[in-house]
């Protein structure tokens, strides 16, 4: 297990640092740090803070992903997911939640809004070629396997 130092933002620390919800959770929950209820409406996005600031180890970054419930349920996602933290960010934490669904959302001050995993970080070395190997596949995506 590796150890990442937090920060709350001052007024926020009723929330705690972030805490896996079961012993088999692969992620942790980010609550939402405003002040007062957020409502999204259908097709909105907005950037919601979180009140946390981390010390990632080099080596290591933070993606943040959304919770899956509010997906299903309500059409709530993140815009870039997963959203990366890199090791050497010291800013705080925000989530960017889009509105997919047909109802009005809303997002209360503490609410579990997404979920954040530290995940390995490695870094490749890029070399310049004229020509890359061939495969099977070669240049088919976006679906040219099919459904079946």
């Amino acid at each position: 297990m590796v150890g990442i130092n937090v920060k709350l933002k001052d007024g926020f620390e009723e929330f705690g640092i972030p805490s896996y919800k079961t012993s088999g959770s692969a992620a942790a929950d980010l609550r939402a740090a405003i002040e007062k209820t957020l409502i999204l409406k259908p097709r909105d996005s907005s950037l919601i803070l979180t009140g946390l600031f981390v010390e990632i180890p080099e080596g290591y970054m933070v993606h943040i992903t959304p919770r899956s419930g509010f997906a299903l349920k309500h059409g709530i996602s993140i815009v870039n997911s997963p959203g990366i933290i890199d090791s050497d960010y010291r800013g705080e934490i925000g989530v960017i939640m889009i509105n997919h669904g047909k109802e009005s959302f809303k997002i209360n001050r503490g609410d579990r809004i997404a979920q954040m995993s530290v995940v390995k970080a490695e870094k490749a070395s890029f070399k310049l070629q004229e020509n890359i190997s061939d495969t099977e596949r070669g240049s088919g995506g976006f679906g040219h396997t099919g459904r079946e």
